[in-house]
């Protein structure tokens, strides 16, 4: 790690982060800046905060949100010194916008939405998101990342995450070359190959974010609490592609986790 790069993550956290797939950063954004949020995000729900009576579906997903508060969020220096750390200075792109909001409401609708997945990352100027790719180079995203935009308990539709999953499906991407494979074929078996990985749940406050390697297996859950959840999970984009090869060794985190679980470790 170059001596100018501001360390916000420990050699721990880095090794963590290699093994388990993903880090918890508490208070990365200002508790006022995620009020500043919700609030446009509530007027965009169409449901009104004081009356659970329009609370009528499960999840209300928004786009794309690039409002003073949420790039602020999304560019904290705390975040852009752990992106070095994880991804590389030099290697990723600055966020303007903070990606989908999947609004999760107190239902006891099924929000057809808790399968396990990747989120993959290329391939997406086609209609049919199953049929988008992810390779072992994981093309298109250095980081799945988890904005946390309110309070989120064991009962608010925390996402699920499969501690390790990266490994296995660094394992299963690798065969496959540039090409990689579809979220079609990636699920045709329910994620099964990652079910032996612990569960753990992506819970904190307002202002925690979660940075999680590319090929972490998660998903979303049904909300049994009381209050909706406000959550962004929007990619890191890669400024130039992951490389697993370096002729200076200089591989990130993200690069020394797939080279791990392929023995190049």
């Amino acid at each position: 790690m170059p001596a100018h790069i501001q360390r916000v993550l420990s050699d721990a956290d880095i090794e963590r982060f290699i093994t388990d797939g993903f880090i918890k950063l508490e208070s990365v954004f200002p508790r006022e800046t995620a009020h500043a949020s919700r609030a446009i995000l509530w007027r965009d729900t169409g449901c009104d905060p004081d009356d659970p009576s329009t609370w009528t579906r499960p999840v209300v997903r928004l786009d794309q949100y690039g409002q003073p508060p949420f790039v602020e969020a999304a560019n904290t220096p705390r975040l852009h010194a752990a992106f070095d750390q994880l991804v590389g200075p030099g290697r990723w792109q600055r966020r303007m916008t903070l990606g989908t909001f999947p609004v999760r409401f107190p239902s006891p609708q099924d929000p057809g939405d808790t399968g396990w997945h990747i989120d993959v990352s290329f391939g997406t100027d086609i209609s049919d998101f199953m049929s988008w790719r992810a390779n072992v180079h994981s093309k298109g995203r250095a980081l799945l990342m988890l904005f946390l935009f309110s309070d989120v308990g064991e009962n608010d539709a925390p996402t699920r995450i499969r501690v390790g999953s990266h490994l296995d499906i660094a394992r299963q991407l690798e065969p496959e070359g540039e090409e990689g494979l579809s979220l079609r074929d990636l699920a045709a078996n329910g994620f099964a190959e990652t079910a032996h990985c612990p569960q753990v749940l992506a819970t904190g406050r307002a202002g925690d974010v979660y940075l999680c390697h590319p090929f972490l297996v998660h998903s979303a859950q049904p909300h049994s609490g009381t209050e909706p959840r406000f959550m962004a999970q929007p990619p890191l984009m890669p400024a130039q592609p992951l490389m697993l090869e370096r002729a200076d060794g200089s591989y990130s985190p993200v690069e020394q986790a797939i080279r791990l679980a392929l023995g190049r470790g």
